[in-house]
């Protein structure tokens, strides 16, 4: 059989980490750096409180860390918690053309395995690598239809980038693989509708969960269908009403999907981050003054609408998901961090006066990491500008100084600065770790 399901098996049991160039390794590097720190940051929130107390009594033996805060559980219940926590700030990296955030089904099963079973930080960055290029090739032959039927594609497709990643770590064959991809495919699952509640988040620690255990299967022998993505009734032809399976094959070890991973300066969807960055620009320079605002008109691709156009968010899992609200903070705050995505700023009176002035308006040729923002003032005056490509994009991208500035914002809450700086360095020297798990093990106090 020579389909997109044997193809990427084959693909991942051959590949070596020499193999793989030295900018993509590196690239790895940071995307688990900021997938540690978003966890960390993220541990503490409601959502996370909610599944730990729900899930504590049925957890298997202590394998493996929450991480941030230092509970043991099973493995799986584990990647399953860590995957939920370094999403719910969203505040975790993406894949621009699909809109997945390739970082949290994959890496949290990786560590969850990496304290379960030995894996040097070569291994850990490798099998990340790989899920990265199964989960986001998949994305590719099915995305946007995918995506704009209502499926949560980082969870359909996270699933299937844990499960070869996990396999790859536990040194399966080709055909194991290729196994636990079925098995993984089987399992798909996550709806848009969703989005602005806990199970957002949840849907992709199910990923790592499932992408965890179907690992787990293959190794034993647990059967799947050789063709599970590219047969009539298998994954791309029943959850996508078009797809390309060349998207998947094509260039296998030449292309590497890692470098086109963003990193978010800002806590929320990433659609919204160019209309931040302009309401900063027009704060700062034009010195603003937020009581003189009488309105505030946004141009957007139709895509920030439709995923973020909740006009009077509730709390903050909505607030983190509005234009709105994200413009009015900007300019309120000269700043939008995770402070101003907390459920009291979200319900500020301050904020909802503001966002009542927001009018936002869509138009396809404006690009994705494009808006336009006029704010007209009392005194009759007006400013305006364009922001060509948000800060964090592909075209503006986030340095290492600024991902790892990143980091220590969002650890500082759980740990002292010499353990962040510890922490830090062992992120950035992963690959020379004869031990993977010492950053699970590194990132709560105690």
């Amino acid at each position: 059989m020579n389909g997109a399901t044997q193809q990427l098996a084959r693909f991942v049991a051959a590949s070596r980490w020499s193999d793989v160039p030295r900018n993509v390794q590196h690239e790895a590097a940071r995307a688990i750096m900021n997938w540690l720190g978003c966890a960390i940051g993220g541990c503490r929130d409601r959502t996370v409180e909610v599944m730990v107390a729900a899930l504590r009594d049925f957890s298997g033996p202590p394998q493996a860390s929450l991480l941030g805060r230092g509970e043991r559980f099973d493995a799986l219940t584990a990647a399953c918690i860590n995957g939920t926590s370094s999403n719910r700030l969203d505040f975790d990296d993406t894949h621009l053309r699909t809109v997945i955030h390739p970082s949290v089904p994959i890496a949290s099963a990786l560590a969850a395995l990496a304290e379960y079973r030995p894996l040097t930080g070569a291994g850990f960055l490798h099998a990340f690598v790989l899920g990265v290029e199964v989960e986001c090739r998949v994305g590719n032959a099915i995305a946007p239809e995918h995506y704009d039927r209502g499926w949560h594609i980082t969870a359909t497709c996270g699933v299937l980038g844990a499960a070869a990643a996990a396999a790859k770590a536990l040194e399966l064959d080709a055909h194991r693989i290729a196994s636990a991809i079925g098995i993984a495919a089987t399992q798909a699952s996550g709806l848009m509708e969703m989005l602005g509640t806990m199970c957002k988040s949840y849907n992709m620690g199910h990923a790592a969960r499932n992408g965890l255990s179907a690992a787990f299967l293959a190794e034993a022998g647990f059967t799947s269908s050789p063709r599970a993505l590219e047969a009539p009734r298998g994954f791309l032809n029943v959850l996508a009403a078009r797809n390309d399976e060349a998207e998947i094959t094509t260039d296998l070890g030449s292309r590497w999907e890692l470098t086109h991973n963003a990193y978010k300066p800002y806590p929320c969807g990433i659609v919204i981050h160019p209309v931040i960055d302009g309401c900063l620009e027009l704060r700062q320079e034009q010195r603003i003054d937020p009581p003189a605002i009488v309105a505030i008109e946004v141009d957007v691709n139709p895509l920030a609408q439709t995923l973020c156009g909740r006009k009077t968010p509730r709390d903050s899992l909505e607030g983190k998901l509005s234009l709105y609200h994200s413009a009015a903070v900007a300019l309120l705050d000269g700043e939008a961090g995770v402070r101003q995505y907390l459920d009291e700023r979200v319900r500020a009176s301050d904020v909802a006066v503001l966002r009542e002035k927001v009018v936002v308006n869509t138009d396809a040729a404006i690009a994705t990491d494009q808006a336009r923002i006029r704010v007209a003032l009392a005194n009759g005056a007006s400013h305006e500008t364009f922001v060509e490509h948000a800060r964090g994009s592909l075209a503006r991208p986030l340095t290492d100084a600024e991902l790892e500035a990143k980091f220590r914002a969002l650890a500082a809450a759980e740990l002292s600065p010499p353990r962040i700086d510890r922490l830090a360095e062992q992120c950035w020297s992963l690959e020379r770790q004869a031990d993977a798990s010492v950053i699970a093990r590194g990132s709560f106090s105690g």
